[in-house]
């Protein structure tokens, strides 16, 4: 199957719902279908412990009188039932506030291409049977139990799932894309009662035939578990921090978060007053390319209708866009920049997709060696974070350096710091993996406030 039989059906939909919309007294709407399956196979023990396949259509329906809009969404996709929907949504719309941003994209604005062809993001493989993903997760786990040291394996998963999507408009969009993912988990545990620890690996990828051995992944979750035992908190004091590449684009994330038009036009963003500024250090350029080939972040256009096009949030370590949506644009007095995401329940709202972060000359042991004394972080849970004022407090664990060498796994621990101190001085690596959505590598800080014993 191709990603346009996919969307095909759901173009009539998406039309008779802005139809209904018309008729029953919208100024203007627009319209989303999304239709999805999954299938995912859990293991324990070689034999299946949990399968779930879902399957279902959700529609929603926007719409417009005056400067007043309301949302409402289905799974039923009944004529009447779209006449009902539309009735209750101008009904909703009516008695809703007035909002001045509130608005669909003019003609202009809108995006040429309206399918995702040359981006590759749908697989035309068949999709695997339960039997296959059940051999996956088997796979991944037998290789899991054979590493020396461990105790458990906790689970192991294989997963497939396509996704099609048709977004239409009375302002003219009419655009759609299929897009596919299959993926293998293992989560292996080490050690006993109290001194028990655990570690994952996990790889998704849009290609079946692009997915790493489920062995690999299995082997990789159980060493990562086993070099995990016999964690000990580490000292209280200042030190540098190295966060491991799996983990590092959370910091990036952070500065996503803070330059988002949601929080800058509620004011509420620690980089509110930071256009223009220095916010990576000098050389690091923060990309988001949200048309690179065969990458699960990758959209033609935006859930608005706009052409996705590449741009450069951070240049030279200096701010240069905020990331914006039609309705945060318009409250900024700017331009979108086309990063509208949305569901089939609520209105847009800003968000990223796939993103380059600079990376350095220096492979992670090489920074690992530089460190002297220090914490590698590779597992981040909790975190208290102020989105105001940027300061930062996160659980971590991972392992304590000492002469520029991994000297034991520790875990319990708390890293603290204020995001924009530490986001002006990270030293990246050499070591961020191409194939993911956010291409970040791991990224070294200076002086972090770490309390552990």
């Amino acid at each position: 199957m191709h990603d346009t039989d996919l969307t095909k059906a759901l173009a009539p939909v998406a039309n008779a719902l802005l139809k209904a919309a018309r008729a029953a007294g919208a100024d203007a709407a627009d319209a989303v279908a999304i239709e999805g399956r999954s299938i995912s196979i859990d293991v324990r023990k070689g034999g299946l412990e949990q399968a779930e396949r879902a399957e279902g259509l959700d529609i929603g329906l926007r719409v417009f009188v005056g400067q007043r809009q309301a949302c409402i969404s289905s799974s039923d996709t009944r004529p009447e039932t779209l006449e009902a929907m539309a009735a209750r949504a101008v009904a909703m719309a009516r008695e809703a506030p007035e909002d001045p941003y509130a608005g669909l994209a003019e003609t202009a604005q809108l995006a040429m291409l309206r399918s995702a062809e040359g981006l590759e993001l749908f697989d035309p493989a068949p999709e695997p049977d339960p039997a296959t993903l059940q051999e996956d997760a088997r796979r991944a786990e037998a290789a899991a139990e054979a590493v020396k040291g461990v105790s458990q394996v906790q689970s192991a998963s294989a997963a497939y799932g396509s996704q099609a999507i048709w977004l239409a408009a009375t302002n003219g969009f009419q655009g759609g894309y299929g897009r596919s993912s299959r993926h293998t988990s293992c989560v292996a545990i080490s050690g006993e009662g109290t001194g028990m620890e655990r570690d994952w690996c996990g790889e998704g990828r849009i290609f079946q035939a692009d997915l790493p051995a489920p062995e690999e992944i299995g082997q990789l979750a159980a060493e990562r578990a086993v070099a995990r035992h016999g964690a000990r908190r580490p000292k209280t004091g200042t030190y540098p921090v190295l966060y491991d590449e799996r983990i590092a684009s959370s910091l990036i994330g952070h500065l996503l978060g803070a330059i988002n038009g949601s929080a800058i036009t509620r004011g509420s963003s620690w980089l509110r007053d930071a256009m223009g500024e220095q916010v990576l250090p000098k050389g690091m350029t923060l990309r988001e390319d949200p048309v690179r080939v065969r990458r699960s972040g990758s959209r033609p256009f935006d859930a608005e209708g706009l052409q996705s096009r590449v741009k450069d949030l951070v240049s030279d370590g200096i701010l240069q866009s905020w990331v914006l949506d039609l309705a945060t644009a318009r409250k900024l007095g700017m331009e979108s920049t086309a990063n509208a995401v949305r569901g089939t329940s609520a209105p847009p709202s800003p968000s990223t997709s796939n993103l380059i972060l600079t990376q350095g000359d220096k492979s992670r042991e090489e920074l690992i060696a530089e460190m002297g004394t220090g914490l590698l972080v590779t597992s981040l849970i909790g975190s208290t974070i102020n989105s105001t004022t940027g300061d930062y407090s996160r659980g971590a664990s991972g392992f304590w350096i000492e002469n520029g060498q991994i000297a034991y796994p520790v875990n319990e621990c708390t890293i603290a710091g204020n995001l924009r101190e530490i986001l002006g001085r990270i030293i990246p690596a050499n070591d961020a993996r191409d194939h993911l959505s956010s291409v970040v590598p791991s990224l070294l800080v200076e002086g972090m406030t770490l309390a552990g014993e």
